[in-house]
């Protein structure tokens, strides 16, 4: 097991990993066409790219016998929620793991590392956004000392209105 700063070198194997884990966790909500266009739009091998290239983007990956079965991405981000910008803010983007390694404690110890690296660097919040239908990231989050904030936001997957909660924990 390692966790590990991806590479542009990983971008091929990110794409592959965040498009799958995005489909597992949200296949069934949406038509086909919508998750295939979205998956299209936002983890094609030049978007990935594009925010591996970022340096104030940060992508880490969850090897296990030097294979990615998890993910974050983590970055100082406020657009969509302006009332952060009074606090040193990291918003975590993502954090995926593939469906045969959940219940293992993948995802803790990924979060145990935003939360590491949001102490290194001086953070005073973390927060993300959660579909409000995703029970399992709810309750994860919570058990993290994440609360909900009583923001949302809409996050259509394509032509399919979904909405995101926002959740946050201070540091």
């Amino acid at each position: 097991m390692q966790i590990r700063r991806a590479t542009i070198e990983d971008a091929t194997a990110l794409s592959k990993l965040a498009s799958k884990t995005f489909f597992d966790t949200f296949t069934g909500t949406c038509t086909d066409a919508d998750m295939d266009s979205f998956l299209q739009e936002y983890y094609n091998i030049n978007q990935v790219i594009k925010e591996l290239s970022d340096s104030k983007d940060y992508y880490y990956l969850y090897d296990v016998d030097a294979k990615a079965v998890g993910y974050i991405r983590v970055k100082e981000d406020y657009s969509g929620f302006d009332e952060l910008k009074n606090f040193k803010s990291l918003e975590l983007k993502r954090l995926y793991v593939l469906k045969e390694f959940h219940g293992l404690g993948v995802a803790q110890q990924l979060m145990d590392f935003a939360f590491d690296f949001a102490n290194k660097n001086k953070y005073t919040v973390m927060w993300l956004g959660v579909w409000e239908y995703n029970e399992r990231a709810k309750r994860f989050y919570a058990k993290n000392g994440f609360i909900d904030t009583c923001y949302s936001h809409p996050f259509p997957i394509g032509n399919t209105p979904q909405t995101d909660l926002w959740y946050w924990k201070k540091l």
